[in-house]
C-alpha cells in the first residue's frame, strides 16, 4: 500500500529493520520521536530525506553487511543531492554500538550513528548535525532510561494490524560465552508498570487485540509499581483488565527466570498464550556450562514437566546453537536426546559463529565448519519432523482463531492459532478481529486450515 503524498512542510522517512522484534519495535518508535521534526515515512529509500538503517549484531559477517549495503544507500544518498536533496544517513542499532568507531572510520558519510539505548535522543542528533556539518556518534550508554522520554500521545505505529510488539525489557546481565547483548543492549533493565499499561492501552484502542511481550530476557522483567517491584506474571494480570485485549504472548525468556508465578500464570491467566518461546541452546550439561547459561538439561526438563502440568496443551519453541567451541560427538547426542525428550512445536537453529568481543571467540577446539554443517542438518530434520508431528496432531481438534485479514482466494480467511500457527478458512470479512471457532481439517507444509463452525 503507498504512502500519502507528503505536504510542503513533511520530509520523508525511510527506515530500514534488521534483526529482532525488539528492532521492528525501535524503529517504529523512531519514526515517533521524529515526527515533531516532520518526518513522516515514505516507501522507497530514493525519495527519503532521512534513511535510518537499524541493525543486528547476531548473525554471521554482521558488520559487512552493514557496510555493503551503505554503500548502496550512499549511492541514492548522492543521487537525491544531485537533485537538490540533502537525505541523512544514520546507523543505528546493535551494530552501531559495537562497531560505532569502525563504522566512522570506514563510512564517514554516515550523518548519523547511535546505538539502540540512544533513539529518544534523535531529534537533538539531528540538530547537531545540522549545526556541525558532521557524523554525530552517540553511543554510551545513558545515564537515563529511553522509555522515560518517548512520546506517549505518539499515534501507535501499528499500520491497522490486529496485532502488535511492546518492548517491556532490555538488555541483559547473564552473560553467556557466544553472545554480544550484553555489549549492545547494556544491563537489564524494565520500564514502569504504568508506562507499559498506557502503552498497551492506546495500542487496544487502536485495534490491536493481540501484545506480544518483548525483552531480551522479557521473563526477568522487574518493573516498579508504586515503590514495589511487579514481575511478568503480575504484569500480565494487569493487561488482563484492558478491555478489548484479548490475547498476550512474551519472548525471548531464559530458563533461569522462569519462576513458579509465570508457572502458575499460565494455568489461572486465560489472555496467555499456551506457547512459550524458551531457548535452551544444548542439551549437554558441559556445554552449557562452557556457554555459561546457569542451569543444567535437567533442571530446563523439569520447568517443562511443570508447565506441562499447569498447562497441558502448553506448547514450546526453542533454540539450539550446534558447534560451540569443544562441542563433541556426545555433547551433540546429548542434545538431541533433550529434543527427543521434550518435543518442540518449533524451534530456530543456527551453527555457532564467534561475535568478536565474546568469551567463546577466544576459546580452543573450535568445531570444523564440516561438522557443524552435518550437526545442523540432522538436527534441524528431527526438529521439522517434530514440528510436523505437532500440526497434525491439531487436525481434527477445535482452536480458537484471532481472524486477521483476508486470503488470496475470495472468500478466504487469514488467522493465527494460539500456537502462532497461519491458519486459513472460508467465513466473511465481517468477523476479521473476532477470535472464533475453528475445526483444523489439513496440515499444510507452513500453515493449517480449517472450517469455521
Amino acid at each position: 500500500m503507498s504512502q500519502p503524498a507528503l505536504s510542503p512542510n513533511t520530509r520523508g522517512l525511510h527506515i530500514i529493520t534488521w534483526g529482532c522484534q525488539m528492532n521492528v519495535y525501535d524503529s517504529a518508535r523512531m519514526a515517533d520521536v521524529l515526527q515533531p521534526l516532520g518526518y513522516r515515512p515514505v516507501e522507497t529509500a530514493e525519495e527519503a530525506d532521512m534513511i535510518i538503517l537499524n541493525t543486528c549484531h547476531i548473525r554471521e559477517r554482521a558488520a559487512e553487511k552493514v557496510f555493503s549495503e551503505l554503500g548502496r544507500l550512499r549511492l541514492i544518498c548522492e543521487a537525491r543531492k544531485a537533485e537538490g536533496h540533502n537525505t541523512l544517513l544514520a546507523v543505528a542499532g546493535c551494530v552501531a554500538q559495537a562497531e560505532g568507531e569502525e563504522i566512522l572510520a570506514r563510512a564517514p558519510y554516515v550523518d548519523l550513528i547511535l546505538g539502540p539505548q540512544t533513539y529518544h535522543r534523535l531529534p537533538e542528533m539531528v540538530a547537531r548535525v545540522a549545526r556541525a556539518g558532521k557524523t554525530v556518534i552517540e553511543t554510551d550508554f545513558p545515564v537515563e532510561t529511553k522509555f522515560d522520554f518517548l512520546p506517549e500521545d505518539a499515534a501507535p505505529q501499528t499500520n491497522g494490524n490486529l496485532t502488535a510488539f511492546l518492548t517491556i525489557q532490555e538488555g541483559c546481565d547473564k552473560f553467556c560465552s557466544f553472545c554480544v547483548v550484553p555489549y549492545t543492549r547494556g544491563a537489564e533493565i524494565s520500564r514502569p508498570v504504568s508506562s507499559v499499561m498506557a502503552e498497551a492501552s492506546r495500542l487496544v484502542q487502536s485495534g490491536v487485540k493481540e501484545i506480544t511481550l518483548l525483552g531480551q530476557n522479557v521473563n526477568a522483567y522487574h518493573g516498579l509499581e508504586d515503590d514495589k517491584i511487579v514481575g511478568l506474571a503480575g504484569l500480565a494480570e494487569r493487561l488482563r483488565t484492558i478491555p478489548g485485549l484479548e490475547r498476550v504472548r512474551y519472548t525471548t525468556s531464559h530458563p533461569r527466570d522462569m519462576d513458579q508465578s509465570l508457572i502458575d500464570a499460565h494455568k489461572n491467566n486465560p489472555i496467555l498464550m499456551p506457547f512459550i518461546h524458551l531457548p535452551v541452546q544444548s542439551g549437554s550439561d558441559r556445554i552449557l556450562k562452557a556457554m555459561n547459561r546457569g542451569h543444567t538439561a535437567e533442571e530446563y526438563r523439569d520447568i517443562i514437566r511443570k508447565l506441562r502440568q499447569a498447562r497441558p496443551d502448553i506448547a514450546l519453541s526453542s533454540d539450539f546453537i550446534v558447534g560451540h567451541p569443544g562441542e563433541s560427538d556426545k555433547d551433540f547426542e546429548e542434545t538431541l536426546q533433550l529434543v527427543r525428550d521434550v518435543t518442540f512445536a518449533s524451534a530456530y537453529s543456527f551453527k555457532y559463529s564467534p561475535r568478536p568481543g565474546t568469551p567463546a571467540a577466544g576459546q580452543p577446539f573450535q568445531v570444523d565448519e564440516d561438522v557443524k554443517d552435518k550437526r545442523l542438518a540432522i538436527l534441524q530434520a528431527l526438529l521439522r519432523e517434530q514440528q510436523d508431528a505437532f500440526n497434525a496432531s491439531l487436525v481434527g481438534t477445535v482452536q480458537d482463531i484471532l481472524v486477521t485479514n483476508t486470503g488470496r482466494k475470495k472468500g478466504q480467511l487469514n488467522g493465527r492459532s494460539p500456537y502462532l500457527q497461519p491458519v486459513h478458512f472460508e467465513g466473511d470479512i465481517s468477523i476479521i478481529g473476532q477470535v472464533v471457532k475453528v475445526r483444523i481439517t489439513d496440515q499444510l507444509t507452513n500453515s493449517l486450515s480449517g472450517v469455521l463452525l
